[in-house]
């Protein structure tokens, strides 16, 4: 179908490769995993060898069973954060883009405010707060998210609401909720979709970063990040520990932006850009 061709190009084709492997690893790794994540089979920072293909952690658990178990939450966490960033972002972009006036004046600088406070200090302090927690982590990645994906979907629906498609539905008396259901979303889709991919990596890349500072998800968790903050110190005896994790955070970051050019480029909207 046509609305997958982005698989046949050469960055659709690899970017799904990539996230394959990933997603088989975050899925399906913990069910080959030799041993719990928590559990200690040995001495701290040892080497590859004796039954351990990427040795011990710090306190000595098997660094390939630990990398198994660490994908589901940075997926999940992730993923969940961009979800109802979306749904938030989509619904106050939908509105203030179709109702314009004092409605869009007002939703928008709300949105200007939000935006203009470093996404990351707002988690970090938000977490702070709140208290350590997924849920916390979640909607703080969203909150941060979702003015972002409303400036993008705002556009698009100014964008769409003087087309003549739309101005015959409210000639024909249409209510405004059914003329932005049936005529302006299924036309902004190109838009969201070509955002979409920029919005998870970035939400990837927070949550990492909040787990590597020790304020999202806690020891003796299995997380990518987090094992990257519990074993800095030891990448001179073991460097595996580290370069394990960060190399399945660098490929699933690496997939979701190959796939979303591809999206974008195979809907003729290769020229759309968002803020960071």
């Amino acid at each position: 179908m046509s609305r997958f061709r982005f698989a046949s190009t050469p960055a659709g084709a690899i970017g799904l490769g990539l996230l394959a492997v990933v997603l088989l690893v975050a899925l399906a790794g913990p069910f080959f995993a030799a041993h719990p994540p928590a559990q200690s089979i040995g001495l701290p920072f040892d080497g590859p060898g004796h039954g351990t293909l990427l040795g011990t952690d710090a306190l000595g658990r098997d660094a390939l069973s630990r990398t198994l178990w660490g994908g589901r939450s940075v997926l999940g966490l992730a993923g969940t954060a961009t979800l109802i960033a979306y749904l938030a972002g989509a619904t106050i972009g939908l509105v203030a883009g179709y109702l314009q006036g004092p409605v869009d004046g007002l939703v928008m600088r709300g949105v200007d405010v939000l935006v203009s406070v470093p996404a990351l200090l707002f988690i970090l302090v938000l977490v702070t707060g709140a208290g350590t927690s997924d849920g916390t982590l979640v909607v703080a990645v969203a909150v941060v998210q979702a003015p972002l994906i409303a400036r993008v979907v705002r556009s698009a629906t100014l964008e769409q609401s003087v087309r003549a498609f739309v101005e015959a539905a409210v000639a024909r008396g249409e209510r405004a909720g059914a003329i932005i259901y049936r005529e302006i979303v299924p036309n902004i889709v190109p838009s969201v979709m070509a955002d979409a991919g920029l919005r998870l990596t970035y939400s990837i890349i927070l949550v990492a970063s909040v787990n590597f500072f020790g304020l999202g998800l806690q020891p003796p968790a299995a997380d990518w990040a987090l094992m990257i903050s519990e074993n800095r110190n030891g990448f001179d005896l073991n460097p595996w520990v580290i370069i394990a994790p960060a190399a399945m955070i660098a490929l699933l970051t690496i997939a979701v932006n190959l796939i979303g050019d591809a999206v974008a480029r195979s809907l003729g909207r290769s020229d759309v850009r968002s803020d960071a």
